[in-house]
């Protein structure tokens, strides 16, 4: 019976000192603004992956790192895009004003061959 407590409180004192690493390694992954995954704790911490899983406070905290990050993620990639459709609305606005002095340009040059043809043409 003595043995059995021994070997509780081992793995007690190993389960706890897993879930350090891990909530140590979650934080200078924030800090550090690098990506909050289950891989990343693994690696960062040297805890199992399985561990992660299994423990629901580490879970948790996991995930909702990773939906914030993906958050921030997106909110950048809609900005991004607001950004690219005002270009494509700037750029065929100047598209369609080009094309407009084209078309006048070549109206003026018409008109000046046919100036030029009456000025030939009376002399």
């Amino acid at each position: 019976m003595d043995n059995t407590n021994n070997l509780k409180e081992s793995w007690n004192r190993r389960s706890a000192d897993a879930k350090t690493r891990a909530l140590k390694a979650i934080e200078a992954l924030m800090r550090e603004k690098e990506p909050v995954n289950f891989n990343s704790v693994h690696l960062r911490s040297g805890v199992s992956k399985n561990y992660l899983y299994n423990n629901e406070e580490l879970r948790k905290g996991i995930e909702e790192c990773r939906a914030e990050e993906q958050a921030r993620e997106k909110a950048w990639h809609s900005k991004y895009d607001k950004t690219s459709k005002s270009k494509d609305v700037i750029i065929e606005t100047k598209d369609k004003h080009i094309a407009k002095l084209e078309a006048e340009n070549r109206r003026l040059r018409k008109e000046i061959n046919q100036l030029r043809a009456m000025i030939y043409e009376t002399k």
